[in-house]
Order: C-alpha cells, then sequence, then structure tokens
C-alpha cells in the first residue's frame, strides 16, 4: 500500500530534491532493495532519512536494535551494517507477503545470522520480549505510536535512543483535528498524544528533525513507567 505522506515532504520541495538526488547513493544490497521499493511504490523511508539513519548508526555503532516494521527490510539491512561486534537486530512485521520478502533480503545480504524477523502485531509482541535494545526504530503504523511507546520505553536501555519516522502527516499535525479527514483523525489525534507526552517528560530527551515526513529522536534518561498511558486508549 503506498504512503501518501511520502510525497508530501514538510520543507521546500527543491530542497527535498536536493537532498534525495544529491547525496551519496547506498552501495551493495542496500542500493538495490532502496531502488527495489523506490520503482514499485513499496513505502521505505526516503534517501534524506535513510542518509541520516545510516550516519547516525555509523557514530552510534548499537549492540542491539529493535525495529518496528520491517516491510521489505531495507532499513532493517541499512543498520545491521553498523552493528558492534556480536550485536543483533530484531525487527517486527505483522503481513507475511513482507516477512517473506524481508527473508530473502536478508540472506542475500547475509545478515540472516544476526537478523530475528518475527511475523505478527506488535501489540502482541512487544509485551513478549525481554531483551534490552540499544536503539529502537519504529516506522509502522502512526496511530499505533502512542500505543507501542509505552513498551518501547520498558525495551530501551537508559541512554538510548528511540527514532520514530513519519510524525507531521504531510505538515497537517499542527492543524485542528476539524479541518482533518475524518478517515485519519485517528492517526492525528493519536500523533498528537504522541508528540505531547514525549516532549514534555522530564525522563526523556527529545529532537525533532525535519526529514521526510518528520522524524523524532527520544533518549531515555531515567527509568519510568509509561504504562499508564494506555489508560487513555
Amino acid at each position: 500500500m503506498l504512503n501518501e505522506m511520502m510525497y508530501r515532504p514538510v520543507v521546500k520541495p527543491e530542497i527535498v530534491e536536493y537532498m534525495r538526488t544529491q547525496q551519496k547513493p547506498f552501495e551493495g544490497v542496500v542500493g538495490e532493495l532502496e531502488k527495489y521499493a523506490n520503482e514499485l511504490g513499496i513505502p521505505i523511508v526516503p534517501h534524506e532519512t535513510a542518509v541520516f539513519l545510516d550516519f547516525l548508526m555509523g557514530i552510534y555503532q548499537p549492540q542491539h536494535i529493535l525495529e518496528i516494521g520491517t516491510a521489505i527490510g531495507f532499513s532493517a539491512t541499512l543498520m545491521a551494517q553498523h552493528l558492534a561486534k556480536g550485536g543483533t537486530l530484531t525487527t517486527i512485521d505483522r503481513f507475511e507477503l513482507m516477512y517473506t520478502r524481508a527473508k530473502a533480503n536478508f540472506k542475500k545480504a547475509g545478515i540472516d545470522d544476526v537478523v530475528t524477523q518475527l511475523e505478527g502485531d506488535a501489540k502482541d509482541i512487544l509485551p513478549t520480549l525481554n531483551e534490552t535494545y540499544d536503539f529502537i526504530f519504529m516506522d509502522s503504523a502512526k496511530a499505533k505510536y502512542y500505543e507501542f511507546f509505552p513498551y518501547c520505553m520498558d525495551l530501551l536501555k537508559v541512554g538510548g535512543i528511540l527514532m520514530v519516522d513519519d510524525i507531521f502527516q504531510g505538515g497537517t499535525i499542527l492543524d485542528d483535528e476539524k479541518n482533518i479527514p475524518k478517515r485519519v483523525r485517528k492517526i492525528h489525534r493519536r500523533l498528537n498524544m504522541f508528540l505531547d507526552t514525549v516532549q514534555n517528560d522530564p525522563s526523556l530527551k527529545t529532537s525533532l528533525v525535519p526529514l521526510g515526513d518528520g522524524i523524532i529522536l527520544i533518549q531515555k534518561l531515567e527509568e519510568k513507567d509509561f504504562m499508564y498511558l494506555l489508560e487513555n486508549l
């Protein structure tokens, strides 16, 4: 299913075009997957976001990564190449077709030995995980970010980072809800709840970055139980 927000960047079109065409292309399997996804309209992070993620992972070199939303495995393959020695990456997706495609791509990239794929709904899988992660990348159903967030904080180590993609809804995130099409009002409401929560909590450090449809980086500064948020659903 096409993600219409991929084609509604939140900065000037000419700047987006520059970032997408003038930054170095990826090589190897990562580059092949990006080209394949773009040709077929498969929703992956746009090039400028991928370049940022690649840069961040190169500096951070996490030991254990959790990804929510595998798709064809593009971002997972990109991140896995920066794992610290002995590191692992766990990725969740609820679509069997994506699971199968990603599995083949991980094998092709030679990272199937460090990647664990979990097929199913993240709301069911996240509560069952008992690993601690240095970095979590969430790029899934936008209306679920608020619901998944407490589990992410439970799984993230102190000092670790949660990166969340597509948070600006094509630049409409600040619009009055009554002006938002009814079919996406739930997403609009939940995203605003999510942003208000993470940006106003003293146990978290955040940074908004206007790449693609917007990303937010959230650093966990101390242990805190966020499960009370689920009472608001």
